[in-house]
């Protein structure tokens, strides 16, 4: 076991060096960097700043020496390559750097960023799997009925629905769009929260968090539902249940005792990447549309205001926990089902 855990670990880190140097590389042909963005803001400032005729300055150019002290501000006086060992060498010691624009380190940017994330991510994953499992068993084992048809063109109809097009909907509907004021439009907690009870800043947050969560967690009904549903009927279907019947176990015992376990095994298996990815794979138009500032809002952001030491940073971390969560969703076979071998993972 540990050999293959070490064998993995060694292999993350090519996959993570393959991943920085195309992006690296990619990066270096996109046109309006960091110091373009900043020449343009600062004549953009000088514009808008009075003077001369109509609220304009006469000298709206940013001089040469301007333009080199940006670039060494920024680290672009160094060839391509020397920036790119040194980028490797900051994410070995774990050090993301600092935004080019929020005058913050990339640590705390996401630090910030963190708890409406894992807010969105942490309800989004409880409520789906709450829910889609015991449906997804429901309707294997009355495969075939009315409610097994009607439960699916539900799921299915979610499942069709892009989630922001669902969160338009609803803050048409409940957000004071043109029907009902019932939910706020905008952030996690009210300006006054710190002054609530513990009581209050309960019902205020989840308040708050009710729309986005609807939006989020309604397209995902459909894959967990069907993948449970499948798994439980190819259980059913099998010769060791088959044998369980025939021994007079009543239903209810053959399906719990025996079904369960071997059919959950697929989904426990994914339990550790869908936990994580829900954390960091939250939806940027629901973010957008809710004015929630998580960490797809600020991916964006950095992504258009060409914040390379965001964009590296985040994608550098991203990257080592979704290698490390498939480590752990590979050994989670192992821990369900004895009978899988680590050199049958190694194939």
């Amino acid at each position: 076991m540990w050999s293959y855990i070490l064998k993995r670990i060694l292999l993350m880190i090519p996959t993570l060096i393959g991943v920085l140097t195309l992006t690296f590389v990619v990066i270096q042909f996109v046109p309006g960097g960091p110091v373009e963005q900043a020449v343009h803001d600062l004549r953009r400032g000088q514009t808008e700043g009075g003077g001369g005729g109509f609220g304009l300055r006469t000298h709206t150019g940013v001089d040469a020496q301007q333009v080199e002290q940006l670039k060494k501000l920024y680290g672009f006086d160094k060839p391509p390559l020397q920036r790119y060992f040194l980028m490797l060498g900051r994410f070995a010691r774990f050090d993301l750097g600092d935004s080019y624009f929020r005058h913050q380190s990339v640590w705390s940017l996401i630090v910030t960023k963190l708890p409406v994330s894992i807010s969105i991510g942490l309800w989004t994953f409880l409520l789906t799997y709450l829910i889609s499992v015991p449906l997804g068993i429901a309707k294997a084992v009355k495969n075939g009925s009315k409610f097994d048809v009607a439960t699916s063109l539900v799921v299915l109809i979610g499942f069709a629905i892009p989630g922001f097009v669902l969160g338009v909907l609803l803050l048409v509907l409940f957000g004071g769009g043109s029907f009902w004021q019932l939910f706020p439009l905008r952030n996690l907690t009210s300006d006054n929260w710190a002054t609530l009870s513990l009581g209050g800043k309960i019902l205020n947050y989840l308040w708050h968090i009710t729309l986005p969560i609807v939006a989020s967690v309604v397209g995902s009904f459909a894959v967990i539902t069907m993948l449970t549903k499948n798994a439980f009927l190819d259980e059913i279907r099998k010769q060791y249940v088959l044998t369980a019947r025939a021994k007079g176990l009543s239903e209810r015992r053959v399906l719990w005792k025996h079904i369960f376990r071997n059919a959950l095994l697929p989904l426990i298996v994914g339990f550790p990447g869908a936990f994580i990815g829900a954390f960091f794979t939250g939806s940027l138009l629901i973010e957008t549309l809710f004015s929630l500032d998580g960490l797809g809002l600020l991916s964006y952001e950095s992504v258009v205001r060409r914040d390379y030491p965001v964009v590296l940073g985040t994608l550098y971390l991203f990257t080592l926990i979704g290698l490390a969560t498939k480590l752990i969703s590979d050994l989670c076979y192992v821990w369900v089902d004895p009978r899988i071998q680590f050199e049958q993972l190694e194939r």
